[in-house]
């Protein structure tokens, strides 16, 4: 469904459409719903989080591309009835591209800016896919279709330009020589604003051609990407077609740009996901658009009438050259494309609000005259007052021979100058036709090579630079790597790409690929070190993440669907090889976890750029490793529901073996920072081979991206569950330090030791047998952390150190134990006494369903030791804990030492009139049994002396109890754990298979043992007392 709201050509606003595109497989894997719908121009966003919370956009066009379609049998979407809601490509080309297109035809300026998050639809909405063709395209062909129809009355000539900003460098993506240094140098004239200097313009005479220069510049703009280590997500590409219209009969001459813009991808890192950094964001890569954002803002505010006295053109590359787009001269067209995935909330939101401040911008356009037809014009004007003159001379007879020579000579010159002037564009036209037809032929060769040889096609996160570059492996031995002077080489640029890399042999129509010199080569995402033959569609990563999909010979191929094997599918099988199998679902169930997924989606994201990271680490000489995982795989929170999951990137150092855990997010930038050195780095040594580390004068420290001040690390986490205090038995546990993904960081032994307010530890007299008992009761407990042993983070490096870090119910800050160093089996023996002056049933629940959850922190030369925060903390000056009371007179509280001590004084006369009053209610109670006693006789009087006896050996056997259950619950833990090898055979299987069952039978006897226990216990405690009280003779 499209909705229009407004004419096209009414005003000189921006005009903004906005675009909703299907669920990609991501989202249907992850079982996303839909939290966008639109009605008319409006478009709804709904908070996934929170159902109540909504928020309504409305633009000029709105398009639902969601849902509805279906593709018909020439490959064409479009709705699945007649007069259907879903938007096709020809409904979004109808409204925005023919305006554009007639916009241009009268004279204007037109840009189109795509804006959106990567993988949101503008690509698509763009350039489009097969028969499914976007708005440049049909553009260009309405263009020329135009040009034809209106041949008779007017002549046109089209210019096509292409350029890529990178980085705040821009790249000609047409140029046919070496790239400049430091890109192209954007230049501003008066008369012409700002322009890039020497960008090659061509000129066109039909859409054919111009499908073929975008053809050329993708393949350029692929090139540069590797080479340069550049992620076209973060690119900028700019096409502008300049139209030249001049109409003989009326002598009028109209010239306008269409300038039809890919923005980079807008995505920003979830705020829950992002943390500060001591370096700034992103530098150069992020300036365009934030530079955008504050020049759209700029500029909405003037439209609304406020006062604005700078309007930011000149921060940005970008926006300079968009200075006649954004509130200059032009009509201007904005596409926001997005998801209506829940998971892209965020990134959605962020573009409905980019794009509802874009729609206030108003631009002044007018129609252009070309200053080359002005010039003409005045020449031709100059011919005619000279030739006037000339006659004049000549009339009157006078003999100025010299002054008529010297006008001659000027007519002379301005008649070249007309001449050369109207010759120019049949000169341009040729040489490009040259050009065109030097491509045509290229083209040709090599679809004639394709239906030869066996190739290797690229293949890149950007679906429009897939398949640009094709390598082919004629007969012999092919090397494969940086060197270009062989002639049986085939030479390839990209990070980690060795001068030899590989050998490709092409041997009785069998091809091999051989690694050469420790060279890194994986194929299908196995990592080959010896000669691998190649089958039809292997994948093979060369470096880092030069990718590359291998076509065999045309019998071999056959009908094979080669659109499967993106970007994604070669990371996914990276993935795959190192264990991540999130892609299948496990333990029977029929779907993954959806949050799981996310995290794999993730974690398949990172990974060519955690690589590429690697190999700059290693080019720089850094000496800095990176690594990814999966934060909280294996860990809970107090309840033991699973924490949410998320990726970070463990760096360490390999000369300190220091460490750092960096966010997503924190990497992500980071990232871009290292290739801002790196590329630095590759200039400076561009005149000399070795590769040397930066000079400490280059690069301080400080400003060193693969640098951070050292700080403590969590290395894993251990549950001690609270339920024995709810009945006061104490506890002690040996409990297994679970890291990140599961692995076991160390042996903590902690006790739980029900107490007095003193301090003085509970007997078994003091069981309870009911925990509501505990109600509206003062509860002491202590925790104890006796010691660490096998503590994996020292063993590897002695000069460290950890801490145990804890919170307990309500506690806002967690409390850390004294830091340990040096010593793989450290004693700990820090005991902390908690109170709750009032029982309550919310703590009384916490304590029968949660658990205190211990964490390990790993300390580092240079770092500072964590320290307890007692801010908000209620404390007594015995230094106990008080993590529940009834009011402020409950406890004597730390708040000045004279209070504190008449609060003390006044709770030891509670504590004595407590102590009176129990002794006498204890007696009262005596004198009604003796007084029952003498009515019912002396059984009643035995009967109900048994039960404080028969309560104590029922505590006795329920503590016992207990104790087992902590050994099965162990028991429990092994099993969870138990994995196979990864590198297990059919022989490991069985014996993994045989050691599982031990442990099952283990487990199985150890529960059906504490279970039988404790019911032999109850029984003989019921007979015994039964027996007692007489029932049985």
């Amino acid at each position: 469904m499209r909705a229009k709201a407004s004419d096209m050509h009414s005003k000189d606003c921006v005009k903004v459409a906005v675009r909703v595109r299907p669920f990609n497989k991501r989202e249907r894997d992850a079982g996303s719903r839909c939290i966008v719908s639109m009605v008319t121009s409006s478009i709804t966003i709904q908070d996934p989080r929170e159902s109540q919370s909504r928020r309504t956009f409305s633009f000029d066009y709105a398009y639902w591309s969601h849902s509805s379609f279906a593709q018909d049998s020439s490959g064409l979407y479009v709705p699945e009835e007649p007069g259907g809601r879903y938007a096709d490509q020809h409904s979004v080309f109808q409204d925005l591209g023919e305006g554009i297109l007639e916009n241009a035809l009268q004279g204007y300026n037109a840009t189109l800016l795509a804006y959106g998050q990567t993988g949101s639809g503008k690509s698509y909405s763009m350039v489009g896919y097969g028969p499914n063709k976007g708005l440049v395209p049909k553009l260009c062909g309405r263009l020329f279709q135009a040009i034809r129809e209106n041949q008779d009355t007017r002549q046109c000539q089209v210019f096509f330009s292409m350029l890529e900003i990178y980085n705040e460098q821009v790249v000609d993506l047409l140029s046919r020589g070496s790239r400049t240094p430091g890109g192209l140098r954007v230049r501003e004239e008066q008369q012409r604003g700002f322009y890039v200097e020497a960008l090659r313009t061509v000129p066109c005479d039909s859409a054919t051609q111009v499908e073929q220069l975008m053809e050329q510049g993708t393949r350029t703009r692929t090139t540069a990407a590797t080479n340069m280590n550049a992620n076209s997500s973060r690119s900028h590409m700019l096409i502008i077609l300049q139209l030249k219209q001049i109409f003989s009969k009326e002598s009028i001459t109209k010239q306008s740009n269409i300038n039809l813009v890919d923005l980079a991808g807008s995505e920003r890192q979830r705020s829950s996901g992002s943390e500060a950094d001591r370096l700034k964001e992103g530098t150069a890569i992020n300036l365009s658009l934030t530079t955008l954002g504050n020049v759209i803002s700029s500029l909405a505010d003037v439209a609304v009438g406020k006062k604005v006295v700078h309007i930011p053109y000149r921060d940005s590359v970008l926006t300079k050259l968009l200075q006649s787009a954004l509130g200059g001269n032009s009509r201007t067209v904005m596409i926001a494309t997005l998801s209506p995935a829940d998971i892209c909330y965020e990134e959605s939101l962020s573009t409905l609000r980019y794009a509802e401040r874009a729609k206030r911008i108003q631009n002044r356009a007018v129609v252009n005259e070309s200053p080359t037809e002005r010039l003409v014009k005045e020449l031709k004007a100059e011919n005619a007052r000279l030739l006037q003159r000339l006659s004049r001379l000549g009339q009157e007879g006078r003999r100025a021979n010299d002054e008529t020579k010297e006008l001659r000579q000027l007519l002379t010159h301005n008649e070249l100058q007309i001449r050369a002037i109207q010759t120019l564009w049949e000169q341009h036209l040729q040489e490009a036709l040259k050009d065109w037809e030097q491509q045509y032929a290229n083209i040709t060769q090599e679809r004639r090579m394709m239906q030869m040889h066996p190739y290797v096609l690229n293949i890149n996160e950007d679906p429009q630079l897939s398949g640009v570059v094709k390598l082919f492996i004629e007969e012999g031995d092919w090397h494969i790597g940086l060197c270009d002077s062989s002639l049986r080489s085939i030479s390839i640029k990209g990070l980690g790409i060795q001068e030899r890399h590989a050998v490709f042999r092409n041997e009785k129509r069998r091809v091999t690929l051989t690694p050469l010199g420790g060279s890194k080569v994986i194929v299908n995402g196995n990592t080959v070190f010896q000669t691998t033959e190649l089958q039809h569609l292997d994948r093979l990563i060369l470096g880092s993440n030069c990718t590359y999909l291998f076509i065999g010979y045309p019998s071999e191929r056959g009908g094979d669907d080669w659109s499967r094997y993106d970007y994604d599918y070669f990371q996914s099988e990276l993935a795959a090889a190192e264990g991540i199998h999130l892609g299948e679902s496990s333990a029977g169930s029929s779907q993954t976890d959806p949050s799981l997924l996310a995290v794999f989606y993730d974690y398949v994201k990172l990974m060519p750029m955690v690589a590429e990271a690697n190999q700059m680490s290693q080019e720089l000489n850094k000496g800095v490793q990176f690594k990814l995982e999966i934060k909280n795989l294996a860990l809970s929170d107090s309840k033991g529901h699973d924490l949410q999951k998320d990726i970070v990137v463990r760096v360490t150092s390999l000369g300190s073996k220091q460490v750092w855990m960096w966010s997503k997010a924190k990497f992500v930038n980071r990232k871009f920072l290292m290739e801002d050195a790196y590329q630095q780095h590759q200039v400076e040594n561009s005149g000399d081979n070795r590769i040397e580390g930066l000079s400490t004068a280059a690069s301080v420290r400080d400003n060193d991206p693969f640098w951070d001040p050292v700080e403590p690390v969590l290395l894993g986490t251990a549950h001690l569950w609270l339920q024995s205090l709810a009945f006061r038995i104490p506890l002690e546990e040996q409990l297994e330090v679970l890291g990140s993904e599961g692995t076991e960081e160390a042996i903590l032994q902690a006790q739980l030791i029900p107490c007095t307010s003193t301090g003085f530890p509970m007997g078994e007299d003091d069981i309870l047998i009911d925990p509501s008992e505990l109600l509206g009761r003062r509860l002491d407990f202590q925790l104890v952390l006796e010691q660490c042993c096998g503590l994996r983070w020292i063993r590897e490096v002695r000069n460290r150190g950890v801490q145990i870090g804890f919170r307990l119910f309500n506690c806002i800050q967690p409390l850390y134990s004294p830091a340990v160093w040096h010593n793989v089996n450290p004693l700990l023996d820090h005991r902390v006494h908690f109170a709750s002056l009032h029982t309550s049933q919310p703590l009384l629940d916490y304590l029968q369903s949660s658990a205190v959850v211990l964490e390990l922190w790993g300390l580092q030369e240079g770092c500072t030791d964590l320290t307890s925060s007692l801010d908000g903390v209620r404390m007594t000056t015995e230094g106990i804990f008080i993590i529940e009371e009834v009011g402020p007179t409950d406890a004597a509280l730390v708040d000045s030492p004279e209070l504190g001590f008449s609060r003390r004084a006044l709770q030891q006369d509670l504590e004595q009139l407590k102590s009176v009053n129990a002794s006498l209610r204890k007696e009262n109670q005596s004198l009604r049994e003796k007084l029952n006693a003498a009515r019912n006789g002396v059984e009643g009087v035995r009967g109900r002396s048994l039960r404080p006896s028969c309560d104590a050996e029922f505590a006795r056997s329920l503590k016992v109890f207990y104790h087992s259950m902590t050994s099965v619950r162990g028991q429990l833990q092994r099993l969870r754990r138990h994995r196979p090898s990864e590198e297990s055979d059919l022989l490991g299987l069985r014996l993994f298979v045989d050691e599982q069952n031990r442990l099952l039978r283990d487990f199985s006897e150890q529960l059906e043992q504490s279970v039988s226990t404790l019911k032999q216990d109850v029984a003989a405690i019921v007979r015994r007392k039964r027996e007692r009280s007489g029932i049985w003779s």
